[in-house]
């Protein structure tokens, strides 16, 4: 039809769907939750847009019927997404941690802020275990969940910072008021941001409805601006120490922004990370020396050069830098695991070959280890080639062949040879560690 004599009712519809298009994006990657302003926002607009297509007049022609069902049909789908974006179980799970953090500063950190004796021992450990397990929660590469989960990862691991540096800091300061008359004033400015600290940290845990972030921020500057007022006659002591606390008020500062830096920066998508991509790189080439060795005719001959690869690699992981961010810390840690693993099974293959070129006489129950340790061997390679989930059947089989070995090291009787013991005490070790690399390599993790 030509764009000139097109029907009304159809450039009414394109005109919606127009519309409708440029939310997508906001649809597609909302993070929060049903009771979030913007939620209801998107859900206002979307409901409106989809009774004025209702009110478009078909005049009972079929093409304006059928165009005014599309635009309905993706209306009604960019709803129901911003729904199950809300209500994922996953955003669920992450909340409920984000909960249990809350009820930790309140419990713990606003009476500290408040006068209260010290940071224990139990928060730390505490905020450090949620963050870890904010760290396992999947998103399955949904943008809605990813920045769910950096959002509120990038929140806690913020509280954690400022509270670490507040408490680990020994601080020669303040000056004693005697020094300077400027001193005062700055004593008095650090105590104020000492106050805004735990303010903060209220904030950023929404533990707190009577302040803003733009309240606070306004407060902040305006300490600095006070601070830099201030004629310290050229004092280098008192120069030192107006300088520390405004290097304070800086950082609280900075934290202020974190949730407009994540959206910006689009810092919640970590497959462009440099970090990440450098660990990817050791992966690939792990992966590589991998294959090379369970497909070599004479695997002996790479256990040398392909362990003092690996260990190359360790190296290389250790210099990766974690930013701050404990889903890189996660990756990082899984990348060593599964170095260190391959390194384990040429260690292991490296002995047994040994073994059989030096065979001697030796105790039945340490004979019974060996052998164990053989079949571990065996059931290693085939872990290390395993490339499934727990529903898989080869994950089922692998994970019963390795309790079945377990089980048969428990029926090893040493005999009181301390030498057997000790064989028998590594191999059990070795089984446990294959089961865990097993359950690593299943649990569908991602950064």
């Amino acid at each position: 039809m030509d764009m000139g004599n097109q029907h009304p009712s159809i450039s009414r519809l394109q005109e919606i769907q127009k519309e409708v298009k440029s939310i997508e994006q906001q649809v597609i990657g909302f993070s929060g939750l049903s009771d979030d302003k913007n939620y209801k926002k998107l859900e206002r607009f979307l409901t409106k847009q989809l009774f004025e297509i209702d009110s478009v007049d078909t005049e009972g022609k079929g093409d304006i019927q059928q165009a005014r069902k599309r635009a309905a049909q993706e209306t009604e789908r960019l709803l129901k997404e911003l729904e199950q974006n809300a209500n994922h179980p996953h955003r669920i799970e992450i909340q409920n941690i984000f909960k249990e953090a809350q009820s930790l500063v309140k419990e713990k950190i606003v009476p500290f802020y408040s006068g209260g004796n010290c940071v224990t021992d139990e928060f730390e450990e505490g905020i450090q275990d949620i963050i870890l397990r904010l760290t396992h929660v999947k998103t399955g590469g949904k943008i809605s969940l990813r920045k769910a989960r950096y959002h509120t990862l990038t929140k806690i691991c913020a509280v954690q910072e400022i509270i670490e540096d507040c408490v680990k800091k020994q601080p020669s300061l303040p000056l004693s008021e005697d020094v300077h008359p400027s001193v005062a004033k700055i004593n008095s400015v650090m105590c104020e941001v000492n106050k805004a600290r735990g303010t903060l940290i209220a904030l950023l845990m929404g533990v707190n409805s009577n302040e803003t972030c733009r309240h606070l921020s306004c407060v902040l500057s305006g300490l600095i601006a006070d601070l830099d007022a201030l004629d310290v006659c050229g004092r280098t002591e008192i120069r030192n120490y107006r300088r520390e606390v405004v290097e304070d008020i800086n950082k609280l500062l900075k934290y202020l922004d974190l949730e407009e830096e994540a959206d910006t920066t689009y810092a919640f998508d970590l497959g462009q990370n440099h970090s990440i991509l450098k660990i990817e790189k050791v992966l690939k080439r792990m992966r590589e020396i991998k294959n090379e060795l369970l497909q070599a005719q004479n695997p002996p001959e790479l256990y040398l050069s392909s362990k003092t690869e690996l260990q190359g690699l360790i190296g290389q992981l250790d210099e990766i830098s974690l930013e701050k961010n404990p889903c890189i810390r996660e990756a990082r840690r899984r990348a060593v695991i599964e170095v260190q693993t391959l390194i384990t099974y040429i260690d292991l293959k490296e002995a047994l070959e040994k073994r059989k070129a030096f065979a001697c006489e030796e105790h039945p129950s340490h004979k019974a280890v060996w052998n164990i340790l053989g079949n571990l061997a065996e059931i290693q390679g085939e872990v290390l080639s395993f490339d499934g989930n727990r529903t898989d059947k080869n994950y089922i089989r692998l994970e019963e062949l390795l309790t079945k070995q377990l089980l048969a090291l428990d029926a090893v009787d040493p005999q009181g040879e301390e030498k057997c013991k000790a064989a028998r005490k590594q191999a059990v070790k070795l089984a446990q560690n294959i089961l865990s690399y097993l359950d690593l390599k299943s649990d569908e993790w991602e950064y």
